[in-house]
């Protein structure tokens, strides 16, 4: 089974299994998938490391896209390696960040990843120590996403994203922050020429089920089954 949540900010109640499944456990046969600020490689302390080791002895796969607020140095100093078709970055044996522009196939579903945003809270953070640049793709990262999409005739079962396509955006409360733009403007460009199933995203930290097929989600939980 897969199971898709929101931003977990290295909150360590956020696996706590009362709340991950409340009828059950997730076993060596599931996988959840975090829509961005993972946050449980941040800080590169000795708690850190100690609850990344915790995390490495549940039985189930830890999948997450990047949001903003990551310390992106930290997460590209892990191996890349290629995994269910895709590039990631291993953390730990269960534990992979799915790289952006990036195509895997799941449990015979696939799915698109881009993660990535930019930061209101900029200039309450300091660079290199809570703020880093790489929040926002390169154009490499861009021309990689969209030649993968190309390669699947722009066809994936589902897309996981942090934040949302700029035309969604707009129907939140208040006007996207125009440094976004390129991102979202690129969402846009994906959410028009794709042919998807379902759209999950976090960052916006809400639940909402924003169209048919586009979802915002924090700390709850969708399958798929």
């Amino acid at each position: 089974m897969i199971y898709i949540t929101g931003d977990t900010h290295g909150e360590k109640t956020r696996f706590c299994e009362k709340w991950l499944l409340p009828d059950g456990r997730l076993t060596k046969d599931d996988y959840l998938i975090i829509c961005g600020d993972f946050g449980y490689v941040f800080k590169e302390d000795e708690t850190e490391r100690l609850f990344l080791d915790e995390l490495e002895m549940l039985p189930y796969t830890i999948l997450f896209v990047d949001g903003n607020h990551e310390n992106f140095p930290a997460i590209y100093s892990y191996p890349i390696v290629e995994w269910h078709g895709g590039m990631v970055h291993q953390i730990r044996k269960n534990i992979f960040h799915l790289m952006r522009g990036e195509i895997f196939e799941i449990e015979e579903k696939t799915f698109f990843t881009m993660g990535g945003a930019y930061s209101i809270d900029k200039a309450q953070r300091r660079e290199g120590l809570s703020w880093w640049q790489e929040e926002l793709p390169c154009d490499a990262e861009y021309k990689r996403a969209a030649r993968n999409l190309e390669e699947r005739n722009f066809k994936v079962d589902y897309v996981i994203t942090h934040t949302l396509p700029h035309t969604m955006a707009l129907r939140l409360d208040g006007a996207p922050d125009m440094h976004d733009i390129e991102l979202t403007g690129f969402l846009d460009w994906v959410m028009y020429e794709t042919d998807f199933k379902h759209w999950y995203c976090g960052h916006w930290h809400r639940e909402l089920e924003l169209t048919d097929k586009i979802t915002i989600l924090w700390f709850g939980m969708r399958t798929i089954e």
